[in-house]
């Protein structure tokens, strides 16, 4: 009996112990496979990491390069893609996602530049990527458009850009702007967002010349205008794009979220202000009056017949409007508002160009008038611009460091090889990043971040750089057709400011660029107008 008392005890004991021994286990074996999975974590990073030294940043597994592209697009996305680029010695291969419309080679090589917008500019349009990825906001319009389609709307801007009546309305219509109401709301407000009074400017001036059409947008009370709002948010929504994975941003769009949902709203504020730009001048045209014999480049498009002889549609003169509307107003206004933040920086370029004025005015023949009495409110003429020099070079300073289109997109239609080497499949996509290309030291120097206009001079007079080099106005085929005419407006308008006023910043503002198609400034320019005295104008006479 007490045998089985004793075995009774002995099972009873063992069996209680039983959860024990299979908890430990459980408990081991639980350690040991996250042990594995830390040390598989470990391997991966280390392995991600070391990438860096051979790609330029780390590549994980089915991520690709996107964890570090996300960290840039919340700092200074085009910072931290200069210097990835300065280390890889100016061209590096971007890998996205696996299955992502993200990979592309990006570059800041002159040699490439060249390569890509001249030498072989055929294979290396635009791209269906871009062309899809900008659709929606600039459709056919010439910045979005390859072939036949951008070769028409070039030949046809170019006869107008070109012709004496477009030089005499552009000239006319900035003199009425800067006089009559620039100068005016600078007058009346001490304390400004200088880069929302520029974006206000050219947007006018844009207006008026390229589409006949006065929004106002200058006026004294500097009123709202609710298409120039949802122009720069639809720009901004449409840069995002280029940044997330195609199949990610078109689930957006489809389900009406995030970004896409601002850029749908904003385009429908993009389209209502190009509508009714166009049914007003068809309206006009109609009734034969003398404001319809005006000469514009919307009313010559309204002209022109496409390959079936018919007139081109409104949605097609509404992406006329659109492009040319991005061309003129965002370009010009943003590279002003980087010139004047660096000459506030650099008191020296600004005495510089005021001495300059200074002796062009001095040089003016007032009929025989001996006597020269000093100006303190003078009107610029147009052969006095001209000679500004050493403001155009200041002026090409500012868009060399920091360009109105910070990067581009190309995509190549054949397998290529650029000129440094690197190997291109057919249907890659190509980026030049023209802000990384001011920073390259086997570019411009040792002295390549500093702000010196002297490197655009020779002798005292202008001198251009390689468009290969120097891309803020493109290069090849698709030069600029403006770029005359935009050099002129920022000199005409920087000129007549800086006579008349010192542009000051007080502690605190923080100025960066924002992620978007042209390179705004993501808080403004808030800035102090001081007014010059006479005593002060007179002496840069002396």
């Amino acid at each position: 009996m007490n045998y089985n008392s004793s075995a009774y005890n002995l099972t009873a004991a063992a069996s209680h112990h039983e959860p024990l021994v299979s908890r430990r286990l459980l408990f081991l074996r639980d350690v040991q496979i996250l042990e594995l999975f830390i040390a598989l974590f470990v391997f991966v990073t280390i392995h991600s990491l070391r990438q860096k030294k051979h790609q330029g940043m780390p590549v994980w597994p089915f991520l690709g390069m996107l964890p570090s592209l996300i960290l840039a697009v919340r700092s200074n996305i085009y910072e931290w893609l200069s210097d990835i680029l300065i280390s890889r010695n100016g061209t590096f291969r971007f890998r996205g996602p696996w299955f992502s419309t993200l990979n592309c080679v990006v570059t800041c090589d002159p040699r490439n530049v060249e390569h890509i917008l001249k030498t072989r500019f055929s294979i290396y349009p635009k791209g269906s990527y871009f062309r899809e990825t900008m659709r929606d906001l600039l459709g056919d319009g010439i910045f979005n458009a390859d072939e036949e389609t951008w070769q028409r709307q070039r030949k046809t801007a170019s006869v107008e850009f070109h012709s004496a009546n477009f030089r005499q309305l552009t000239s006319q219509s900035l003199h009425e702007l800067v006089h009559n109401r620039l100068l005016p709301v600078l007058e009346t407000s001490e304390k400004i967002d200088l880069q929302d009074i520029l974006l206000r400017l050219t947007f006018d001036n844009v207006c008026m010349i390229a589409f006949g059409v006065d929004p106002g947008c200058l006026s004294p009370n500097l009123p709202e205008i609710p298409f120039a709002k949802a122009f720069e948010d639809a720009t901004e929504a449409t840069a995002v794009r280029f940044v997330m994975p195609g199949f990610v941003w078109k689930l957006m769009r489809s389900l009406n979220l995030g970004t896409e949902k601002n850029l749908k709203e904003s385009i429908k504020g993009v389209d209502y202000f190009a509508d009714e730009v166009i049914k007003t001048r068809k309206k006009e045209l109609s009734l034969e009056t003398e404001t319809a014999k005006r000469s514009d480049l919307l009313t010559i498009f309204m002209g022109l017949r496409d390959d079936n002889g018919e007139k081109f549609s409104v949605k097609f003169l509404r992406d006329i409007c659109v492009n040319f509307i991005l061309a003129g107003r965002d370009t010009s206004s943003v590279a002003l508002s980087w010139f004047f933040w660096l000459i506030e920086k650099n008191p020296e370029v600004e005495e510089n160009i005021m001495v300059v004025i200074c002796k062009i005015l001095e040089q003016r023949d007032d009929n025989g008038d001996t006597k020269k009495n000093i100006e303190y409110e003078p009107v610029f003429r147009p052969e006095e611009i001209k000679k500004m020099d050493y403001l155009q070079a200041a002026l090409s300073e500012a868009l060399r460091l920091y360009p109105s289109v910070p990067v581009d997109h190309k995509e190549v239609l054949e397998d290529d090889v650029f000129p440094d080497g690197t190997k291109l499949k057919k249907g890659e996509k190509v980026i030049y990043a023209l802000y990384a290309m001011a920073r390259m030291e086997l570019i411009w120097g040792k002295d390549c971040c500093e702000f010196k206009p002297e490197r655009w001079l020779g002798d005292g007079r202008y001198t251009s750089e390689s468009a290969y080099k120097f891309t803020a106005f493109n290069g090849g085929p698709r030069l600029c057709l403006g770029k005359d005419f935009a050099y002129y407006q920022m000199k005409y308008v920087a000129a007549t400011i800086i006579y008349r006023y010192r542009v000051s910043m007080k502690g605190g503002h923080k100025v960066e660029p924002k992620m978007a198609l042209t390179m705004y400034m993501k808080h403004g320019l808030k800035v102090t107008m001081v007014k010059r005295s006479a005593f002060e104008i007179d002496h840069y006479y002396r």
